[in-house]
């Protein structure tokens, strides 16, 4: 069954722990400080999951914030989608802990897992072929504590990321209402090996010796080559979407990309002449936040009344395998 209605956002959500963690707090784990970290990172804060808090939490927060959004009850949700690279357990995966604490009906609820900083943006268009379908409601999470499972002794990696959560959930919108206009993703697998955690898995399992070093804790960030990647795809998967929607920058009221380092974004914003008032910036205040950086700040954007219902907006973002994707949307 084909659902005919336009499929859009019916509600926004986003949670970010209490404790704040300034540059200067960094300098007291790593030789670096705040001066040395803006200037390469724009960060100046990032929000730190407090001892008790976990991923479910993170997102179950972000979730229930989404529902409340959209005005429905976690029983009308049709499915589960969770963008991740930090799980609640190695095995099952984290949707179903969320499907359970959120006291939503026995729907499907699976993890995007690994799928790097741009699994929200393809769980929203996982999502949108669902509600294609039988016109379902489906909960999209980007959620990450990547504080917890990072060297708080790589001066490289430590002060770039912060904990957060995002969801949205998606669905038949009606006449009038918000829609997704055009998608674009892609993947390029030869470029795996510049960003990732290679601990873990069937080619370098966890061992005692290894864990006593602390390699699983090791994040491999090639950042020039990083850098290039995700500025140019983003560019590219941005202009992809304008060319399907035959639309351009100056029709947006809002580009949102992920929240990775100002740098990549200044450079993106260059790359596609985007006016600064119609920027999303705010890797400033949280750091990045991987998969949770997209919905964290369109919501933090519609919150400050920057959008609003029949705006147009992109989101676009890149991340570990290569992998990255582009959306054009209408609020």
């Amino acid at each position: 069954m084909i659902n005919d209605e336009p499929i859009g956002l019916l509600g926004l959500g986003a949670y970010v722990p209490e404790r704040v963690m300034t540059n200067d707090d960094w300098a007291e784990y790593v030789d670096t400080s705040d001066e040395w970290i803006i200037a390469r990172t724009g960060i100046k804060t990032r929000r730190v999951a407090a001892d008790g808090e976990t991923t479910v939490d993170l997102a179950v927060a972000a979730a229930e914030r989404a529902l409340e959004d959209a005005a429905i009850a976690a029983s009308e949700i049709d499915e589960i989608i969770v963008a991740t690279d930090t799980p609640e357990v190695y095995i099952p995966d984290t949707a179903p802990y969320i499907q359970q604490r959120l006291g939503a009906r026995e729907v499907p609820s699976f993890d995007l897992a690994s799928s790097g900083c741009a699994g929200f943006v393809l769980g929203l268009d996982v999502a949108r072929s669902r509600a294609l379908s039988g016109g379902k409601k489906v909960l999209v999470v980007g959620v990450e504590l990547l504080t917890r499972l990072m060297d708080w002794s790589d001066r490289a990696t430590c002060v770039l990321f912060g904990d957060a959560a995002g969801a949205a959930v998606v669905g038949p919108t009606g006449e009038g209402g918000g829609k997704f206009l055009a998608f674009t993703a892609g993947t390029d697998g030869s470029q795996a090996e510049i960003l990732g955690v290679e601990v873990g898995g069937t080619r370098r399992p966890f061992t005692l010796e290894g864990a006593q070093r602390g390699e699983h804790k090791d994040i491999v960030m090639k950042g020039r080559e990083v850098f290039k990647e995700a500025v140019t795809r983003m560019a590219a998967a941005s202009r992809e979407v304008f060319t399907h929607a035959g639309l351009g920058v100056e029709d947006l009221a809002l580009v949102v990309p992920h929240q990775a380092n100002l740098r990549i974004i200044l450079a993106l914003q260059k790359q596609l002449d985007i006016p600064d008032d119609k920027l999303a910036v705010n890797v400033q205040d949280y750091g990045n936040t991987g998969s949770a950086s997209v919905p964290l700040a369109l919501w933090e954007a519609r919150n400050e009344g920057r959008v609003g219902a029949g705006d147009l907006v992109l989101l676009t973002a890149f991340g570990a395998g290569f992998h990255w994707a582009a959306m054009l949307l209408r609020l």
